[in-house]
């Protein structure tokens, strides 16, 4: 208690004063418990004065003016106990919507309590030593104790561990990250010690990016806000109308008073402001991170969702899709001898095969004299034989080689095949490709559910492989081939507001030029981060539904939050003018409303009432993840690639240990 009224020493002032008039009543000096209290609350009235006039030059409305009116009416009327009331009523809300807005912003404020300042450096010459986290440079080697905070953001070299990254992404569950990993900055070391290598200073990891974001969005004012306050000034015309009316028709000064005691425009002034800090919040819980308020608002209006490709609606990741081996071959004998080749070569396709190898458990032969040729592929000998794996002319040679069937039969652009050659013959081909997220489905469904309906592609990348993407997704306006110059024309020609979803570098611009950027932060370029509104921490792409959702929720319930305080002040006030209610009343009726209101606005940090969308993945083997969204009504399960045989009929061409399933949640 006695932190409270340290605290807010207005509200301590104000009940001082009530202790003091209240014992002067009760001994029987009644004029002195009105002096007293009068001259507390005119002076109250005057420190609401002075503060009005600031905030009139500063270019605000000062709405203070019915509350200032009603003291001083009060007072002269002599109903000092409720002048009382309605001082204890705005000290009094004052400290409410600060505890209010303290709640609604408890997330973001971890984020900005949770920055580290120390990290522990390894020198080769003198062993550990902790030095300020500013002092960190890339390539250091930072040692990380069971419990500590990740200074920077960094790769991890030795020590498998699990890393709390809840602050940072709103994944409830430590995170299991081993040698090759990626750490962040801000994260929260497990149980074990680690190692790692600092990839960026601190101050360009991407934690002091997002501590930016949130200064800023803890600052920011959205444009809705300052309607609110606007709202305010006719609000004020209209009390003071209704109260003028009261005391002329009834001729009783006291009814101009019991009016305007009920009539301040405090839910006008806190509603707005607390809904949107909560729907921060609970975007910030669900690891979204909002740059501001007036980007919250934003995204309740969307109307256009435009999508990279690479990176945003895939994997951006090289994955073997099929196996189609020739005829008299098994699927896993062409996987084993291509990835004895490719574990010769640094390419992306050649990581691909090699991981699905290891994903299958299969026994690779070693490779003897392999030789990565620049852009055709890798040759190399197996027990002596010869072997070749890459493009088809490279695999082909000057030889017959019957992987043109085979071609044939994968269809699609050359690039996203690798040919395997072997003694002299074509063993199979191995399918390529950058997989869609198997969330992305789920998000455009979602999307389409919240009435954005307009959705676009823009990428870089070639006409058909796009179409490949964009047409099981349901995206119709596939624009390929472009430049950054041609995504921001693509932008600005689209219906909006538009938001943008990106993560690479060349996204950027695009990012920076649509109403709403979304960034892709977990594996986004720091670019991207930069010139975003909004950031999904995890690599989740459901979280571009939640996120409009979010926005769109938050919007509605600070409309409604200010709608009940406007119709409950306009029904006290007529009360008010009838002369049923004493002003004393109605000034405690008044404090009631702006509870009410706060109450409601703070109903925004809430999930909404429709149902969890689930996105459900798992490996052949049937062990998985879930990643899980705040909306929707799904479940999609994606299994395993495909293995095709040559020859066989298109309608026996199927996924093995694949399905797809709709349940309800």
């Amino acid at each position: 208690m006695r932190q409270a009224l340290s605290a807010y020493p207005l509200v301590a002032v104000v009940a001082l004063t009530g202790a003091v008039g209240g014992a002067c009543a009760l001994l029987g000096a009644t004029d002195a418990a009105r002096t007293v209290i009068s001259v507390v609350c005119l002076a109250l009235a005057v420190r609401l004065v002075v503060g009005m006039v600031h905030e009139l030059r500063a270019g605000s409305y000062g709405v203070d003016l019915l509350a200032i009116i009603a003291i001083v009416s009060t007072v002269l009327v002599g109903e000092h106990w409720a002048s009382l009331v309605i001082c204890l009523m705005l000290t009094g809300g004052e400290a409410l919507e600060d505890h209010a807005q303290n709640r609604a912003k408890r997330s973001l404020t971890a984020l900005l309590d949770n920055a580290p300042t120390t990290a522990t450096r390894i020198l080769a010459d003198s062993g550990p030593e902790q030095v300020p986290v500013e002092d960190i440079v890339p390539g250091d080697r930072i040692q990380v104790l069971p419990g500590e905070l990740v200074g920077v953001d960094g790769t991890l070299l030795a020590g498998t561990s699990r890393i709390d990254e809840s602050s940072l992404t709103g994944e409830p569950m430590p995170v299991l990250r081993r040698p090759g990993d990626q750490v962040m900055a801000g994260s929260v070391n497990g149980s074990a010690a680690i190692v790692m290598r600092a990839d960026a200073g601190s101050a360009d990891s991407q934690y002091q990016r997002i501590i930016a974001m949130v200064r800023s969005a803890q600052a920011s004012r959205a444009p809705f806000v300052a309607m609110a306050d606007r709202i305010a000034v006719p609000f004020t015309a209209v009390s003071l109308l209704i109260a003028a009316l009261a005391w002329i028709i009834s001729g009783d000064p006291g009814r101009f008073a019991a009016v305007l005691v009920v009539a301040t425009p405090c839910p006008l002034i806190i509603a707005a402001p607390v809904a949107f800090m909560a729907g921060m919040n609970r975007a910030a819980r669900a690891g979204i991170i909002v740059r501001d308020s007036g980007s919250l608002e934003r995204l309740a209006e969307v109307r256009t969702a435009a999508f990279d490709k690479t990176g945003t609606l895939t994997c951006g990741e090289p994955a073997v899709t099929a196996v189609i081996p020739v005829e008299g071959r098994e699927p896993d004998e062409v996987l084993a001898v291509a990835a004895a080749a490719e574990a010769m070569s640094t390419h992306p396709l050649a990581r691909a095969v090699v991981a699905e190898a290891a994903r299958r458990g299969l026994k690779v032969p070693h490779a003897e004299e392999a030789e990565q040729i620049v852009s055709s592929g890798v040759s190399a000998r197996i027990g002596g034989r010869p072997v070749r794996v890459g493009g088809a002319a490279f695999a082909m040679g000057t030889g017959d080689f019957a992987g043109r069937d085979l071609q044939v039969a994968a269809g699609g652009a050359p690039d996203t095949h690798v040919h395997v050659w072997f003694d002299g013959s074509a063993l199979g081909v191995i399918e390529v490709s950058d997989p869609v997220r198997p969330e992305a489905g789920a998000t455009l469904e979602e999307l389409s559910e919240l009435g954005i309906t307009d959705t676009l592609m823009l990428t870089g990348d070639a006409q058909l492989t796009a179409e490949r993407v964009a047409g099981p997704l349901g995206i119709t306006d596939v624009r390929a081939g472009l430049r950054p110059e041609d995504k921001l024309a693509a932008v600005a020609g689209a219906l909006g507001p538009v938001m943008m979803v990106g993560d690479g570098v060349n996204d950027a611009p695009v990012l920076a030029a649509a109403d709403i950027g979304v960034a892709m932060g977990a594996k986004g370029s720091a670019a991207a981060v930069e010139s975003a509104d909004v950031i999904i921490m995890e690599d989740d792409l459901l979280r571009v539904g939640a996120a409009v959702e979010i926005g769109r929720r938050t919007v509605s319930v600070a409309r409604q939050a200010i709608g009940i305080g406007i119709g409950l002040s306009l029904a006290l006030m007529i009360v008010g003018a009838s002369g049923v209610m004493p002003p004393v009343i109605g000034a405690g009726a008044q404090e009631l409303v702006d509870l009410t209101c706060i109450l409601w606005a703070l109903g925004s940090a809430r999930p909404s009432r429709r149902p969890t969308r689930t996105v459900e993945i798992r490996p052949a083997e049937g062990t998985g993840t879930t990643a899980v969204a705040e909306s929707g009504a799904r479940t999609v399960t994606s299994g395993a690639r495909a293995d095709r045989r040559v020859g066989a009929p298109s309608g026996e061409w199927r996924p093995r240990n694949r399905d797809e399933e709709r349940t309800p949640s």
